[in-house]
C-alpha cells in the first residue's frame, strides 16, 4: 500500500497536534487516511504548513469556519500554507487517481474561502464540528460512501497497479509496462484520471519513496537525488529531515 508522508510540521512547533486514522476496510484502495490538524492553544506566531506533493487528493474541512471547505491537491511542487495562530482542520486523503470529480474543482493552494460547489461539504463540516476526532470518522466515511455512490470516487486500476509495483518502477516505460499499457495509452489515461503526465507522476512518487528507502535505489546518483528533492520540496534532503517531523 502506498504510504505518503505527512505534510511538513516543524519539529519546533508547539501546541499543534496532528492525528491520522485508517478508514474502514471497505474503502481499501480508495482512501489512505482520515486526518486532523489543530492548535491546542492559540499560538504566538503564525503556523506555516509545508505541504509537499504526494499525488493524493484531499477533501478538507475548516472546523473553525465550517463554510470553508474544498478539494485540494498539489502537482509537482511544494506549497507553504500559512494557517494563522489558531486553526482546526479535518480531512479525507484519497489515494492517487481515485478522485473522478471535476479537475477544475481541485485547489492547489491554501483554501480560505467558502465552498460554493455542489458537493455536500459544508453540511458535512457542520456535522463534523459537533464531534471529537474518533467520532468524526463515521461522518467522513458517510461522505466517502456518497462519493462512491455517485462515481466521484472510483477504483483506478491503472494507478492501483502502479502503486502496488512502485518499487519496480524506475522509468516511464517501466510504469507503462506495469500498467499493461503503451506509453501513449498511459499518457492519455493518467492525464484523464489524475491530471498528471507520467513523467510528473513518477517525479512525485520517487520523492515520496525516497523517505522510505535508500535514494540510490531510485536515482542514478546523489546529485540527481538532491536536485530532484529540492525542486519538489524546497529543501535538500538533510535540511528537510532536520527541520520537519518525518
Amino acid at each position: 500500500m502506498y504510504e505518503p508522508i505527512q505534510d511538513g510540521i516543524e519539529k519546533s512547533a508547539r501546541s499543534v497536534r496532528y492525528a491520522e486514522a485508517k478508514p474502514p476496510e471497505l474503502f481499501f484502495g480508495l482512501v489512505h487516511s482520515y486526518w486532523e490538524l489543530k492548535t491546542e492553544v492559540a499560538l504566538e506566531d503564525d503556523f506555516c504548513l509545508h505541504a509537499i506533493p504526494d499525488a493524493c487528493v484531499n477533501i478538507l474541512f475548516n472546523q473553525v469556519q465550517t463554510e470553508i471547505a474544498g478539494v485540494t491537491a498539489l502537482r509537482t511542487r511544494f506549497e507553504v500554507l500559512n494557517l494563522g495562530k489558531s486553526f482546526h482542520y479535518v480531512g479525507i486523503q484519497l489515494l492517487p487517481g481515485v478522485w473522478q470529480g471535476s479537475q477544475q474543482e481541485i485547489a492547489g493552494q491554501f483554501v480560505g474561502s467558502p465552498y460554493l460547489g455542489e458537493l455536500p461539504l459544508v453540511a458535512t463540516s457542520q456535522e463534523l464540528v459537533k464531534r471529537d476526532f474518533p467520532a468524526k470518522q463515521e461522518v467522513l466515511s458517510s461522505l466517502v460512501q456518497k462519493l462512491i455512490d455517485t462515481n466521484l470516487v472510483v477504483n483506478n486500476f491503472v494507478m492501483a497497479r502502479i502503486l502496488a509495483n512502485i518499487a519496480r518502477i524506475h522509468t516511464v516505460s517501466d510504469m507503462a509496462s506495469v500498467a499493461c499499457l503503451s506509453p501513449r495509452q498511459l499518457q492519455r489515461t493518467l492525464k484523464q484520471t489524475t491530471g498528471f503526465a507520467p513523467h510528473d507522476l513518477l517525479k512525485v512518487l520517487r520523492i515520496q519513496q525516497s523517505f522510505r528507502q535508500h535514494y540510490l535505489d531510485l536515482y542514478a546518483d546523489q546529485s540527481h537525488y538532491i536536485h530532484s528533492f529540492r525542486k519538489v520540496t524546497g529543501y535538500t534532503p538533510a535540511k528537510y529531515i532536520d527541520k520537519f517531523d518525518v
